[in-house]
């Protein structure tokens, strides 16, 4: 039974800076576990004497949860039977004892893969010491005080250099680490230290339903747990956000606000020795080669010449024609260009009836569900020029039969 936030069915582990098991616990404390309830509850767990230590520490000007779990045992090493055993004869819900057996039936596959011998032999070592089947079980057991029903990990950074274990010095990240993460996305991180540990690895895989960007939820609440190491170039912390997903009918709605993010291509260079009459020209081949935007900003460049920033936004596939166009036009001897993601408010072009007969029009829709109709230029500056109207009289006649004023 949830005791905590009963809202917060979904948590996304945002695992920006890695996954460990110590981490994990901290942030579920962050987010309200009671660090006196999690040591009761474990205590039911035949283990060495241990005790956890919850401190309030800052990342980078970030209020984080850093807990420590304090034992006398130094070294112990249990197989699998062991860990079902220590687990299942508990008095932890059943929930909890199949999330935490879950966890270990990972490891012991990993392990055994990278060893090449079967899961029921495999002896684990810092994995099977007191720590670390805290962290595990604390997890489980913090998951289901906030009644976290569903569990979704961003794709986790993989740091580089070596780590010392009992098996020895293994490079990072660690064998057992790789095979726990067959199949799920990860990407290189310069980082010389373990981003992942092998129990972060088992926790997150052994327990979320997926790997992704942040699912579509409504939020209740955000924890943060440091790990024990400081790093430079980042906060060392996991964020957990926790809260309710969306229904399909809300993401719906929030989808009809707003297109996805599209990836385009920004195109630009300074230009400070070309004829001015040439830039309107310019503007109207960019857009026929396919730019979906072109401005000019006025700048200052070297030797104090003023001079023109052009920018070009087009989709990646024109970018080359735009390039050319860029170099072939104007006297530039060079471009840059770097990718962006856009997103854009939905929109459709319409007919509308209007004094002036049919004209098209834009239907944008807002955020909050409104719609409005904006004039297409082109619609109404041919209008003006055959009935010998000023353009803005027309715009405004357009504008108010699409809204419905007549």
């Amino acid at each position: 039974m949830a005791q905590g936030n009963s809202e917060a069915r979904l948590a996304y582990l945002d695992c920006f800076s890695g996954i460990s098991g110590d981490m994990t616990l901290g942030a579920l404390v962050h987010l309200g576990v009671p660090v006196g309830w999690l040591e009761e509850q474990l205590r039911g767990l035949p283990l060495a004497d241990f005790a956890l230590a919850a401190e309030s520490v800052s990342r980078s000007g970030i209020k984080a949860m850093q807990v420590q779990v304090r034992i006398t045992e130094t070294h112990h090493h249990r197989g699998l039977a062991d860990i079902e055993s220590l687990i299942g004869g508990s008095d932890l819900s059943d929930g909890v004892k199949s999330r935490s057996l879950a966890v270990f039936h990972r490891l012991a596959e990993a392990e055994a893969a990278v060893h090449g011998c079967d899961k029921s032999t495999v002896h684990f070592h810092e994995v099977g010491a007191v720590d670390a089947i805290v962290d595990i079980v604390g997890t489980c057991l913090g998951l289901e005080y906030l009644g976290i029903q569903r569990l979704v990990v961003s794709p986790l950074p993989m740091g580089c250099g070596f780590v010392k274990c009992a098996h020895g010095v293994l490079p990072v990240p660690a064998p057992a680490t790789l095979e726990l993460l067959k199949g799920v996305p990860i990407y290189g991180d310069d980082a010389q230290m373990e981003l992942v540990t092998p129990t972060g690895a088992a926790i997150a895989t052994g327990l979320a339903e997926g790997f992704q960007t942040m699912p579509p939820m409504r939020m209740a609440a955000v924890g943060y747990g440091a790990g024990s190491r400081q790093t430079e170039g980042r906060p060392n912390l996991l964020r957990v956000v926790t809260g309710t997903p969306l229904t399909v009918a809300e993401q719906d709605r929030v989808a009809s606000r707003w297109e996805d993010a599209e990836p385009m291509v920004v195109v630009e260079t300074c230009i400070d020795d070309m004829n001015p009459e040439i830039f309107g020209y310019l503007m109207e081949r960019l857009f026929a080669e396919g730019a979906l935007d072109v401005f000019w900003v006025p700048v200052q460049m070297k030797k104090n010449r003023p001079g023109t920033w052009v920018q070009v936004l087009c989709r990646p596939e024109r970018r080359g024609a735009i390039v050319e166009r860029l170099l072939s036009e104007t006297t530039t001897l060079g471009v840059r260009f770097h990718e962006v993601q856009r997103t854009a408010l939905a929109r459709e072009t319409v007919a509308v009836d209007s004094v002036f007969g049919k004209v098209m029009v834009k239907q944008v829709r807002g955020l909050e569900g409104t719609v409005r109709h904006v004039p297409e230029y082109e619609a109404c500056r041919r209008i003006a020029l055959e009935k010998g109207l000023p353009l803005r009289q027309v715009y405004e006649a357009v504008a108010r039969t699409a809204k419905g004023d007549a």
